[in-house]
């Protein structure tokens, strides 16, 4: 599954962050993980959009490299 970790490990990691945190901070670690995530995938998106724009702006008019 993820390089040798199986369902049992999952299990047990899972458990003892329940027992960490508890079950009503749970929800908030979980959001602001999403949200993290969230910004991340954003904040790639948009570079990449730029570098795209960057590259399209320095090539001169009427020299388009041919695919």
């Amino acid at each position: 599954m993820f390089g040798g970790i199986g369902m049992p490990e999952l299990i047990v990691i899972l458990v003892i962050i329940l027992i960490i945190f508890g079950a009503n901070k749970l929800p908030q670690i979980g959001e602001g993980l999403g949200k993290g995530i969230r910004n991340f995938k954003k904040a790639t998106k948009e570079r990449e959009e730029n570098e795209i724009e960057h590259k399209k702006d320095e090539e001169p008019p009427g020299e388009r490299k041919q695919d």
